[in-house]
């Protein structure tokens, strides 16, 4: 069996199908742009997690705005997914490698009975270690930080698996493989199967299904409780980064009930520090000319000297000018301001 990472043959063309359900939209070398686009005319497998609500870097309603235009394309990369991609050769043709295998990239990739039901795939395995002969198959290529490393554990985590799956039932595979990075050291490997997800791929597929009518339909999902309120944030500073302008709420609930949400917390948050310098005070004052408490034998707590760097910030503009000038910068942000009235008005 070959062992070379890179099969020779040219890059099928689009509109020719590469798996056994798939149809391929572009290939692997289209302009990123094109593919930022094509990709809006579906749902792919890094879309399925936001959907899920099980993704760090988007929820169901960022995943609309990005389908219906209300976002811009991607632009710089972040570090990790600059880096991420950066050694995603290197990783595929190690896992080459190990399993006497061929890896191929593809492109973007549509199911050929469900249009909207896309996935770019990091790599088709064009001879599958797991069986004799020439079974095809694919390989889905990460690179993590070394602390998340107790998520590859005992196999793949949640959002990696949701993706691989939609992989493998826009494809028509039986199986996807994954080849894991972890820390820039720790290589793992592992094997998704459909037979042993079978619910979960009917769930996903139901779940897109909703999520591309949502968009087909322009109505925008309504978000459980508890989504994270920090992919939120950045949500909708991206969709409105610049603001003006008065919006009336008063008859709006929910804002209403952020509001005072919001200033229940933030009593709470005050009295709670209020309440943590106290017993400060009272733990300091309990330990005399010592630095450590015991009890029963045991240290309860310590009492300990630290420093840390400090920038005298006028100085270094009177005396460093030009230091000064190339090391600091305004960074804009917004915070929520809430009138004294409003306030006082809250706790009466």
């Amino acid at each position: 069996m070959t062992t070379t990472a890179q099969a020779g043959a040219s890059a099928p063309a689009a509109g020719r199908r590469v798996t056994p359900t798939g149809r391929l939209i572009l290939p692997a070398d289209a302009d990123r742009a094109a593919w930022l686009t094509a990709r809006r005319q579906g749902l792919g497998s890094s879309d399925m997690a936001a959907v899920l609500g099980i993704s760090r870097y988007g929820n169901a309603l960022s995943v609309y705005h990005d389908k219906t235009g209300g976002l811009p394309l991607e632009g710089d990369d972040s570090e990790p997914a600059l880096w991420g991609r950066a050694i995603e050769d290197t990783v595929a043709r190690e896992w080459a490698r190990r399993n006497r295998s061929v890896v191929r990239r593809v492109g973007l990739v549509a199911n050929v009975d469900r249009p909207w039901q896309m996935c770019t795939l990091d790599r088709r395995v064009l001879e599958c270690p797991l069986a004799d002969g020439r079974e095809r198959c694919a390989v889905e290529i990460k690179c993590r930080a070394a602390f998340k490393a107790g998520q590859w554990r005992t196999g793949c985590p949640d959002d990696v698996l949701a993706q691989t799956l939609w992989q493998a039932d826009v494809c028509g595979y039986d199986h996807i493989h994954v080849g894991v990075l972890i820390g820039g050291n720790d290589y793992r490997q592992f094997v998704v199967r459909v037979a042993d997800h079978q619910q979960l791929i009917a769930d996903l597929r139901a779940a897109g299904a909703r999520a591309w009518q949502q968009i087909t339909d322009r109505r925008p999902p309504v978000l459980p409780h508890d989504a994270d309120p920090d992919v939120l944030l950045d949500l909708y500073e991206q969709l409105h980064h610049s603001r003006s302008g008065i919006v009336a709420i008063d008859r709006d609930g929910d804002a209403l009930d952020a509001l005072s949400d919001y200033l229940d917390a933030a009593t709470d948050e005050r009295e709670a520090k209020d309440r943590k310098k106290t017993a400060l005070a009272g733990l300091v004052g309990s330990l005399g000319t010592a630095d450590t408490a015991v009890r029963d034998g045991r240290i309860a707590f310590t009492y300990d000297e630290t420093s840390r760097e400090y920038v005298d910030r006028e100085r270094l503009r009177e005396e460093f000018p030009d230091a000064y000038a190339a090391c600091v910068e305004d960074r804009p942000s917004r915070r929520i301001s809430i009138p004294k009235t409003v306030r006082e008005a809250h706790q009466a």
